[in-house]
C-alpha cells in the first residue's frame, strides 16, 4: 500500500513481490485474513443448555469446593435421558466458569532464604517402609531437621508418637552435628504432641518448648495450623528423603536389620550423602550461624514411680519390672524416646528399653526375668497364669520349650523345669547357649534333661581361678599407726 501511493496497481505489486490479483483484493478490502474470518458455530445441540444455567452453577455456587464428578453424578440421577458421553463436556465448562466466576484462591508467595536464618523442624511416618530389625516388625518415624537456605538435613529414627521428648533429643543431634544455631526454629505447631492433651499439659508443653529454644538463643515460630504449605521447606524434602532411603533399601537387597544401631547407621549413611551434595552451602550457611550453648539442655521427661509388690512400676500403661529390693522405694524416671533412666535419689540403678502401649489403649509390659527369677522358684506355679508370662522368655526357644513341656507333662512339673532353665540362664551367664541346646532338643522333638543341662553348663574347677590371700601381720600396722603420729613432747604416755 506504500507503493501503491505513487505507483499504478501492477508496479506496486512488483515492487512488493505479490501477485497483480493480490494486489487489487487488498486494495478492495485491506482487511487480514484472520480478521475475515466468522465464529465457528456449534456443529450439534449443546447438551447442557438446558441444565447448565438453572442447575449446575446453584451447585458449584452453593457448594465451590463440589468436585465435577459429583456434579455429574447428581446430573445423572435427575435426568436419566442425558448421555454419559457428556462427562468431559461438563468437566471442561465447570473449569471455564471457575475461571471467570469462581472465587479468588489463596497465593504461595515464594521466599528468600538467608543463609543462618531459619531451621525447620517435623515428623514423617515410616509405615509403608515394612523395617524390621531381627525380624521384628519396626514401628517408627523419622524426626527430620533442614535448613531453609543450604538444605542441610539431619533425620533421628523415633520410636514412638511425635513428642517433646523426641522433638528435643532430635533437635539437640542436629545442632551439635550442624556445629552451630539458627536464629530462628520453625516447627507445625507441635500439633501432634498437643492432641488428646488438656489445657495444663499443653501449657507445660509450650512452655518446655519454648525454654529448649531459649537454651539455644533461637526464635520459635510455627506455621498456622492445617496449612502445610507454609513449612514447604521440609515438607518437600521429606519426599526426597524418603524416596532415596527407598532406593538405598532396593539396591541393598532386605529390610530386615540386625539392630536398631545398624538401622540408624543406615539412615546417617543416607542423610550424609545429601548433605554431601550441599557442601558448599552449607559451609556459608555455616559461618553465619550462631554459637552453641556450653552445654546440652535436658530431653527427657522426668517423673516420679513406685515400686509395687509386684516387682515393678507402671509408666504410661507399660509396666517395668526392677529388682525386688526395689520394692516401697520411689524411684526417679528419666523417659526418653527409647530407653528410660532409673535413679533412686541421685545414683543411677539401670537403664530399661522403654515399652509402649499398643494404639487401641492395651497395655504393655517391659519384663527382664533376672528381676524376679529368685522368686519365682519359691513359687513356680505362679508361671502358670502370670500376666506377663509371654514377656518373661528372654529368647524364643525358651517360650517354644515351655509349649512343648505344656503338651507333654503335667502343668506342675512344667513349670517347674521351666523355671529352673530360666534360673540356669541367669546364674550361669548362659542365655544365649542355653538357647540353643534347648532348640537342639527342639528339632529332636525331646524334652531337656536337666541333669545333663546342669552338668554341661556348670563351672568349670580348672577354670576357676585360685585367690590365695596373704595376711599382714600386726607389726605393720603398728608401724603404720606410729609413723602417723607426731613425736610425744611432754613425756607423758600416749
Amino acid at each position: 500500500m506504500k507503493f501503491r501511493q505513487t505507483n499504478t496497481t501492477p508496479i506496486a505489486a512488483a515492487k512488493a513481490s505479490i501477485s497483480i490479483a493480490t494486489a487489487y483484493r487488498i486494495e478492495a478490502d485491506p482487511r487480514l485474513p484472520s480478521q475475515k474470518k466468522t465464529l465457528r458455530e456449534r456443529r450439534r445441540p449443546d447438551p447442557l443448555a438446558d441444565i447448565f444455567d438453572t442447575e449446575v452453577v446453584p451447585l458449584i455456587k452453593a457448594a465451590p469446593g463440589i468436585r465435577p464428578v459429583a456434579i455429574f453424578e447428581e446430573m445423572m440421577r435427575r435426568h436419566r435421558d442425558l448421555d454419559p458421553g457428556i462427562r468431559r463436556t461438563l468437566e471442561r465448562r465447570i473449569r471455564s466458569w471457575r475461571a471467570v466466576h469462581g472465587e479468588e484462591q489463596e497465593v504461595i508467595f515464594r521466599q528468600t532464604h538467608t543463609p543462618g536464618r531459619l531451621g525447620l523442624s517435623d515428623f514423617t511416618d515410616m509405615a509403608g517402609f515394612a523395617i524390621t530389625v531381627a525380624g521384628q516388625p519396626l514401628d517408627h518415624r523419622l524426626y527430620h531437621f533442614r535448613l531453609a537456605y543450604s538444605g542441610f538435613e539431619h533425620a533421628h529414627v523415633v520410636l514412638g508418637g511425635e513428642s517433646f521428648v523426641a522433638l528435643a533429643e532430635g533437635l539437640q543431634n542436629a545442632l551439635w552435628l550442624l556445629g552451630g544455631v539458627p536464629h530462628e526454629h520453625r516447627s507445625d505447631s507441635l500439633s501432634a504432641a498437643f492432641r488428646n492433651l488438656d489445657s495444663d499439659a499443653r501449657e507445660d508443653l509450650t512452655r518446655r518448648y519454648e525454654g529448649l529454644c531459649t537454651h539455644y538463643g533461637m526464635t520459635a515460630t510455627r506455621n498456622n495450623r492445617g496449612v502445610a504449605h507454609e513449612n514447604g521447606s521440609i515438607e518437600g524434602p521429606h519426599g526426597h528423603l524418603k524416596r532415596a532411603i527407598e532406593d538405598a533399601l532396593l539396591m541393598r537387597g532386605a529390610r530386615d536389620f540386625d539392630s536398631l544401631v545398624s538401622y540408624r547407621s543406615f539412615i546417617d549413611e543416607i542423610v550424609s550423602r545429601c548433605n554431601a551434595r550441599n557442601a558448599k552451602r552449607i559451609d556459608i550457611e555455616r559461618t553465619e550461624l550462631k554459637a552453641l550453648p556450653n552445654r546440652r539442655t535436658s530431653d527427657y521427661e522426668e517423673v516420679t514411680v513406685r515400686v509395687t509388690s509386684a516387682g515393678g512400676f507402671t509408666l504410661r500403661k507399660v509396666f517395668y519390672t526392677v529388682p525386688s529390693r526395689l520394692i516401697g522405694h520411689r524411684l526417679r524416671v528419666r523417659l526418653y524416646d527409647d530407653r528410660l533412666d532409673v535413679f533412686i535419689g541421685g545414683t543411677h540403678l539401670m537403664t530399661l528399653p522403654r515399652g509402649r502401649a499398643s494404639s487401641r489403649g492395651k497395655h504393655d509390659q517391659v519384663v527382664n526375668y533376672r528381676h524376679v527369677i529368685h522368686s519365682l522358684r519359691k513359687k513356680p506355679m505362679a508361671l502358670l497364669n502370670l500376666v506377663y508370662r509371654d514377656q518373661l522368655f528372654p529368647r524364643q526357644a525358651y517360650r517354644r520349650t515351655f509349649d512343648v513341656l505344656m503338651e507333654r507333662l503335667p502343668e506342675r512339673q512344667a513349670c517347674r523345669i521351666i523355671v529352673e532353665l530360666l534360673a540356669i540362664a541367669h546364674e550361669r551367664g548362659c542365655e544365649s547357649e542355653l538357647a540353643d541346646a534347648l532348640s537342639t532338643c527342639l528339632e529332636t522333638r525331646q524334652l531337656p534333661d536337666m541333669a545333663a543341662l546342669r552338668v554341661r553348663f556348670a563351672p568349670d574347677p580348672e577354670q576357676l581361678p585360685n585367690v590365695v590371700v596373704h595376711l599382714a601381720t600386726l607389726d605393720v600396722y603398728e608401724t603404720l599407726i606410729g609413723s602417723s603420729r607426731e613425736p610425744n613432747t611432754t613425756g607423758d604416755a600416749a
